[in-house]
């Protein structure tokens, strides 16, 4: 067995794979760029090297350096990870000739896997199902046209050297093709060095299921079990469980003989997930083999009860795997989801910032894998994942149960993030039947997500209610402080208002009691104000909330409901004037940037005339290529940003003159 190894990651996975190394008696190396000279997981290794600048080009993607670092600090093997460079055959031959061990498959079994046109004609030829499309790579957009003719209307378009959404888009018309083929080009040239796309037949009312797959350098290769990843949002996975409370137990066995028989042809070794997409009569189709450990892995670890990186580790070195098919059973259910910083109520738009609090939930049935802390950040650099978090029990019910409470004690504050977003799918009677595809996202939430007032007038009034508790607290609190004699008032009134309406409240402190329009709330239980949490019972009911109290205005959060309250004193009838106003934002005569990232492209100049859906820039994000619309009439007065900035969100790119009177 290995004494030390290196990680060749950053950030929640390289977090993992230390945990699990550190279980094993081994020494970890870890490696890391200046945006994350302080992060989680060069705390946690035994060692760590600098590699470079920030940008992934400079640090995480040096496989030189990564290389120089292991022989340095005496690494014997290196894993790779997720992403970077895990998926790179040149990188895993420049491992071994370099005399280290490269955790992970063979560079053969990579490039056979990687490339999605070669993995498609050998799953063919290993009598696996596949997905009606070309044959080979199209570059010219005529010949693709051609072809999507022939395949059928929906296709997809996607990039041959890649994954993880970058460098796919959808058609479904030739118009949507010559629009959408060059942006997947770009994207994938831009994250893979590769701008080869292929276009296949796109299945309507589909299903996204994998299954893991397990193979040891003598050739013994199982599969455990598979795992729903549907709910997806631009290709991206959000939700992923173990088991899929869709396919039966015989597509299930039919499914994962035919990932053994795929990862059998390849001579595959080491943990890999070969994807599969799947029709309502559970006809399913071989999308790629990823040859790497998965983001989603936790929940068929929890499910199989199995470390997949340890054992990644042991057939490295060479461990034969004791694991036979016909042991290989489901123990309960998992459900993973991805925390982002991203801002639901305006589209989805990654969010960068600093973490100002920050306090992960814990309990049983509650796994987070993370590699933030407070005060760390979330940079234009990287993914903007802030941390998985896996809600498990022995039914799906009992799973989303806890991954519904892991939530709700979830705080995160600094910068834009789904959480609430998250609870309300969990909540979604749609998906808690187990009846959704890859399209509910899309089809659910097209504006994004913002958290409302309930419509439960009981939950309203919890919220409330803690509202003014959380504001007579304080005032108690500053009496006492002050020497007045405010505690001895027994009682004190307050108006309310929020976006459900105003209403009157009265605060009986000796009793824990607030009243609102007549109805009574005890409280049993304090709120934490510096967790930002209220755990305790309303009426003797058990209740978790989120809390911040900012003087008069308390913002109350109860699953997926959000409420600001304004909180002010009986005397102080005028309080409306004392509420903040909240400007519009940007002039209706200014295109801004929608997110933080890197303006790679201006499509317009100073005197050019626009219409709304005319394109205006490009904008990198989040490995990500955005294009940018106006929404307006207009002429280019100013061109406020040039290509090669970087960019904040809401910074003015184009200014415009002669606004057409209907669209300002």
């Amino acid at each position: 067995m290995f004494k030390k190894i290196l990680i060749a990651n950053r950030g929640e996975i390289a977090c993992r794979i230390i945990r699990s190394a550190k279980a094993m008696g081994i020494k970890t190396v870890a490696i890391y760029s200046d945006a994350d000279a302080n992060s989680n997981h060069v705390v946690l290794a035994d060692e760590a090297v600098a590699i470079g600048p920030s940008p992934s080009n400079m640090s995480y993607l040096k496989g030189d350096n990564i290389i120089a670092a292991a022989k340095t600090t005496g690494a014997e093997a290196i894993h790779p990870g997720f992403g970077f460079l895990s998926e790179n055959a040149d990188f895993v031959e420049a491992v071994e000739n370099a005399g280290l061990v490269f955790i992970g498959p063979g560079a053969e079994a990579i490039k056979l896997m990687g490339d999605k046109i070669t993995s498609k004609t050998l799953a063919v030829k290993a009598g696996v199902s596949v997905v009606p499309g070309t044959e080979g790579a199209v570059s010219d957009i005529d010949v693709a046209s051609k072809a999507a003719k022939e395949i059928g209307y929906p296709v997809m378009i996607k990039a041959s050297a890649g994954g993880g959404g970058k460098g796919m888009r959808i058609a479904h018309d030739e118009r949507e093709l010559r629009e959408a083929m060059p942006q997947a080009q770009n994207e994938a040239r831009a994250s893979f060095g590769d701008d080869r796309v292929f276009i296949e037949k796109f299945v309507t009312r589909p299903r996204h299921i994998e299954i893991q797959v397990l193979g040891d350098s003598q050739g013994h290769v199982v599969y455990l079990g598979e795992r729903e990843c549907s709910l997806q949002r631009r290709h991206q996975k959000v939700f992923e469980e173990a088991p899929s409370p869709f396919i039966s137990d015989k597509t299930r066995a039919t499914m994962g003989q035919q990932a053994v028989d795929l990862a059998k042809a390849v001579g595959y070794r080491s943990a890999g997930t070969v994807e599969f997409i799947v029709g309502a009569e559970e006809d399913f189709y071989f999308l790629e083999m990823n040859t790497r450990l998965q983001v989603e892995h936790p929940v068929t670890e929890l499910v199989y009860d199995i470390d997949l990186v340890e054992w990644m580790i042991r057939i490295a070195a060479g461990e034969p795997l004791p694991l036979k098919q016909a042991d290989i059973t489901p123990k309960g259910w998992a459900v993973e989801v991805r925390l982002y910083a991203e801002d639901p109520s305006r589209g989805f738009l990654p969010a960068i910032g600093k973490l100002t609090r920050y306090r992960e939930p814990e309990g049983e049935g509650i796994r987070v894998d993370s590699g933030v802390h407070e005060a760390g950040e979330i940079s234009i650099y990287y993914d903007p994942m802030i941390a998985k978090l896996i809600g498990y029990g022995k039914t799906r019910d009992d799973a989303l149960e806890h991954l519904a409470k892991g939530l709700d004690h979830y705080v995160i504050e600094g910068l834009a993030h789904n959480r609430q977003f998250l609870r309300h799918v969990t909540d979604h009677p749609a998906f808690r039947k187990g009846d959704f595809t890859t399209e509910f996202i899309a089809g659910e939430y097209p504006d994004g997500y913002t958290a409302a007032a309930p419509d439960d007038d009981t939950l309203l009034a919890e919220m409330r209610g803690l509202a003014v508790l959380m504001v007579s607290q304080y005032g108690d609190r500053m009496a006492l402080l002050g020497g007045s004699d405010a505690l001895a008032k027994a009682e004190r009134q307050f108006f309310i208002s929020d976006e459900a309406g105003e209403a009157t409240a009265i605060w009986v402190r000796e009793q824990q009691i607030v009243e609102i329009n007549g109805q009574s709330l005890t409280f049993g239980g304090q709120p934490d104000r510096d967790a930002r949490l209220f755990k305790g019972t309303i009426n003797g009911k058990p209740v978790v909330m989120q809390c911040r109290h900012h003087a008069a205005r308390v913002e109350v959060m109860a699953g997926a409901h959000r409420i600001e309250v304004h909180v002010l004193p009986e005397r102080v009838r005028a309080y409306q004037a004392l509420m903040p106003e909240h400007g519009t934002g940007s002039g209706a005569g200014e295109i801004c940037a929608p997110m933080p990232g890197l303006l790679t492209k201006v499509l317009v100049s100073v005197g050019d005339e626009v219409n709304p859906g005319d394109d205006v820039a490009v904008i990198e994000a989040m490995k990500m290529e955005n294009l940018l619309k106006s929404d307006v009439s207009g002429v280019v007065g100013e061109v406020l940003a040039h290509a090669g900035e970087t960019v904040a969100a809401d910074q003015p790119l184009v200014r415009l003159t002669q606004l057409d009177s209907d669209d300002s």
